[in-house]
Parts: structure tokens; C-alpha cells; sequence
């Protein structure tokens, strides 16, 4: 799918000394943390990581709380959509001057009035709005409740 990358990723996780019992678990809680939110390191929306610890030495950093710095190594997948690039998704809300699209299930879009092509024309039908085209475009969007 289109938007959608694997990246290979060098990591240090910092892991506090209360957490150095159950450091597996403080990493994957840490990486945890980066789902599904927009990383600008990344460049994209992590959706999904897979682990790998090259080594299982640590290096502990002095200061008030020593941490312990762990080097590690993921697969990342990334959704990284570029402009211009063509997105598919289900309409959720349908507006005369938007049009609401959720893509890949989690990450929302709003198509404003700007942006709807000029060949759709909305249209009031029994309470539900639609955008409708000529038939030779062979395309209709329905609002989906």
C-alpha cells in the first residue's frame, strides 16, 4: 500500500534504575509510547515495531538518576503519505463544504470545499447527503452512518 514503509532504526532506550529488574519490559513499554503519533525523527506514524538487542550490554549514565542507556535495533513500519499521493479510505461525515475520510482505520483526513473536484455536485437525498458524478466517471461516494 501506498504511504506505508519499513525503516531499520538504531535505538538507545533510557531506562530508569527502578526498571532495571524488567528492562525488556521498560523497552517495549517506551517503544510502546511511539504509536500511532506522528515522530518527526521518523518522519512518519509508527504503527508497529519489532525488537531486536543486538547485545545485552548496557552503558549507565552518571548524574543525580544514573539511567541505564540501552542499545537496540527495530523494524519499524511507518505511515509515511507524501503530497500529492493518492490515500484510500471510508467516508465518515460528508458535508457540503467537506468531506471526512478515515485512512488505514486510525489516522483521520478532511478533503475541504477547495479540493472537492469541480465534476462532483452535492446533492440532498432523504436526509442523507451525497456527491454525485457523471456516469461516465463511474463514481459515487455515500455517506456511511
Amino acid at each position: 500500500m501506498e504511504g506505508l514503509k519499513v525503516s531499520d532504526a538504531k535505538l538507545v532506550v533510557y531506562v530508569h534504575p527502578s526498571k532495571a529488574n524488567k528492562v525488556s519490559q521498560a523497552i517495549l513499554r517506551e517503544l510502546s509510547s511511539l504509536l500511532f503519533k506522528f515522530n518527526e525523527t521518523f518522519d512518519g506514524v509508527v504503527l508497529a515495531y519489532d525488537v531486536n538487542l543486538p547485545s545485552k550490554i548496557a552503558r549507565i549514565l552518571p548524574g543525580i538518576h544514573p539511567y541505564i542507556g540501552v542499545r537496540l535495533e527495530a523494524k519499524l513500519l511507518l505511515f509515511h503519505p507524501k503530497p500529492n499521493m493518492l490515500l484510500e479510505g471510508m467516508v465518515v461525515k460528508l458535508g457540503q463544504q467537506s468531506i471526512h475520510v478515515i485512512v488505514i482505520g486510525f489516522s483521520s483526513a478532511t478533503i475541504t470545499e477547495e479540493d472537492i473536484r469541480d465534476e462532483f455536485k452535492y446533492k440532498v437525498v432523504s436526509t442523507f447527503g451525497l456527491f454525485s458524478v457523471f456516469a461516465y466517471h463511474g463514481v459515487h461516494i455515500h455517506q456511511i452512518v
